[in-house]
């Protein structure tokens, strides 16, 4: 059974792009061809910055659009936590 995962990607004017994958680094790989969201497309190149595995296709959906609805400080905090831990 695949893997999905959700990711955040920062982009090449500091905002963030959140969205779902299987295989994210392909799929960073896709936005930076500019073959990815039409958002990312605007805003390359871009780079992850998080991400995290989800149990299912649904649980990977409900965790992006929770994300998407915080505000960017929020989103930066969730960034800056993971840099902090992978320093460790």
């Amino acid at each position: 059974m695949p893997r999905w995962s959700v990711y955040i990607l920062r982009c090449s004017d500091n905002s963030l792009y959140t969205g779902i994958a299987i295989d994210v680094a392909a799929r960073v790989a896709s936005h930076n061809m500019g073959k990815g969201a039409k958002y990312t497309r605007a805003h390359l190149p871009v780079k992850l910055v998080w991400s995290e595995a989800a149990k299912s296709p649904r649980a990977a959906r409900m965790r992006e659009a929770e994300i998407k609805k915080w505000p960017k400080i929020k989103k930066e905090t969730l960034v800056a936590v993971k840099l902090k831990r992978s320093k460790i």
